[in-house]
């Protein structure tokens, strides 16, 4: 027969395995709010049994139930549902980088606005009609040099905030290095922390969610994959091993992670938006303002020089021919040998080269300066390098705005009512343009106007911007939809726990009240039976 003594084994089994239970009903209560926490389950089983003595074998068919007792507490997590998150994370921090950068550039071009750059440039093509209306008003020639200074100073303006946006990302990606090294060097670390631990045959559930909250933390940053082995997680970005067992095989820079994004290792993932941002948006908007100054300092302009124009000494007019071919022709000599007997077409280059065709408000007679002109330590025209020509700051009379001269006292001399060269500048503005002479393809706009042109740079932002927005807030709503499903099988309910609590505190009273039965029982037979003779 079973022994009266199994009965409080049993018992007590029972009372350690329902405390068990409860504390960690308690522990999980305790972290129903915190971020990264896995609910824990204890796996209970029943004892392993015993047979009925006998000689050889059971005489009674049957084995004899020792109770219950837990084997190990279960971390209810699933890791399907984590690669969907790192794998929807990774984007969600790629396109969110993109879309901060894009509303970031918007800032800067600030259009449509009363205040953006579009209103320097109307009003410096604005300034050229109303000086072709008294060109030789020097109040209108002085509103030339003001609109012109306003517009150079808000494209070099543009320009810093540019570089300083392109500047910013690079130190982000250094940055995010710095934040990835110190992930995998924690991941490392509770690789093997949680290989001890669970060598010793103990449950590392907490050291675990640690590290599953470093690779969540780490698949926004990077498209990391991971596998885990019997010394932990092993993590990968494409081809790069990162992290084995508790040894960190790479340490990050920014000029690493560059190279991994050109290899193709990093594609996705915060680190990739802040690259793609630089090296695409920031690059691109910068080249666009930087060709368009270009185009519209020196480009090469097809404009129609009208009928007794005075061609300046010794110019070089490159002459359009009927079949699109130039010719080019020099002018010297007399006034009637450099007047044009017709309307004539013409190549210059760009504003420059149309001002230096003309001749200002001075006397003696001085032909037309270049208009725009370079700071100092630059030899190319961009954004960044244009300003206006300290000849014309100095003496607004060296602005060019007639195309005529005459013969006063055996002297050359403007004629200063003239307006035919402030015409055809202010003109430039209708002018149609090849802004990608090199057949590059990267100018927004290949043949346009310079309005149509920045208008296509403000649309284009415009468009990139509204598609990152929109892919961000998918982006954020898939993220959302897997970690509710995340938090469906591995998040703490608190419903369910206090559930659980009640369940495992009547099973604890119901094994104290058998220990009770028993300790009874053992009274009887121990402190009640063979007392006849005493």
């Amino acid at each position: 027969m079973r022994s009266t003594f199994g009965g409080i084994e049993i018992a007590k089994r029972s009372l350690f395995t329902q405390q068990a239970a409860l504390t960690t009903t308690g522990h999980n209560i305790a972290n129903a709010n915190t971020k990264g926490y896995s609910r824990q389950v204890v796996n209970m089983v029943a004892s392993r049994p015993i047979e009925y003595p006998g000689l050889m074998r059971s005489n009674v068919p049957g084995q004899m139930g020792q109770g219950v007792e837990f084997d190990h507490i279960k971390r209810v997590r699933e890791r399907f549902l984590d690669d969907q998150f790192h794998n929807e994370n990774k984007n969600l921090g790629d396109w969110s980088i993109r879309k901060d950068t894009l509303e970031k550039l918007e800032a800067i071009i600030n259009e449509p606005s009363d205040t953006g750059i579009r209103q320097t440039i109307e009003g410096f093509w604005n300034a050229w009609q109303e000086l072709s209306k008294t060109p030789e008003n020097t109040t209108a020639r002085v509103l030339v040099k003001e609109r012109a200074l306003a517009m150079t100073d808000a494209f070099n303006h543009m320009s810093r905030q540019l570089k300083d946006l392109s500047g910013d990302l690079t130190q982000n990606i250094e940055v995010k290095a710095s934040e990835a090294n110190q992930i995998l060097t924690q991941v490392s670390r509770l690789n093997d922390e949680i290989y001890r631990i669970e060598g010793l045959g103990n449950d590392a559930n907490d050291l675990r969610d640690q590290r599953d909250l470093l690779m969540d933390n780490l698949s926004k940053i990077m498209n990391v994959s991971y596998t885990e082995e019997d010394r932990g997680y092993n993590v990968r970005l494409g081809n790069l091993q990162l992290v084995s067992g508790n040894q960190v095989s790479t340490t990050f820079t920014r000029e690493s992670l560059e190279a991994a994004a050109v290899s193709g290792d990093l594609n996705s993932g915060e680190v990739n938006g802040m690259i793609q941002s630089r090296d695409y948006y920031v690059s691109n908007y910068q080249f666009q303002l930087d060709s368009m100054l270009k185009v519209l300092v020196e480009g090469e302009v097809k404009v129609t020089l009208p009928k007794d124009m005075v061609v300046p000494e010794g110019t070089t007019l490159n002459i359009v021919n009927p079949d699109g071919t130039t010719t080019p022709k020099i002018y010297t000599g007399l006034i009637a040998d450099r007047t044009l007997g017709d309307n004539v077409d013409v190549i210059v280059n760009g504003f420059n080269g149309l001002h230096q065709l003309g001749y200002g408000g001075n006397s003696p007679l001085r032909s037309g300066t270049a208009f725009f002109a370079l700071k100092p330590g630059y030899t190319e025209f961009n954004a960044e390098s244009v300003t206006i020509n300290s000849v014309i700051l100095n003496d607004v009379a060296n602005i060019s705005s007639s195309a005529r001269t005459y013969l006063d006292a055996g002297q050359e001399t403007v004629v200063k009512g003239n307006n035919d060269m402030a015409l055809l500048l202010a003109n430039m503005r209708t002018k149609r343009i090849n802004f990608d002479p090199s057949a590059t393809g990267r100018p927004v706009l290949t043949d346009g106007t310079f309005d149509e042109f920045y208008r296509s740079i403000v649309g284009e932002l415009g468009v990139q911007s509204q598609e990152a927005t929109r892919q961000a807030a998918n982006q954020q709503i898939l993220v959302d939809q897997v970690e509710s499903r995340r938090q469906a099988v591995s998040g703490v309910s608190l419903d369910e726990e206090m559930a659980n609590m009640i369940k495992y505190q009547h099973a604890y009273s119901a094994a104290a009240r058998s220990l009770t039965t028993f300790d009874e029982m053992l009274d009887k037979v121990i402190n009640g039976m063979g007392v006849v003779g005493r």
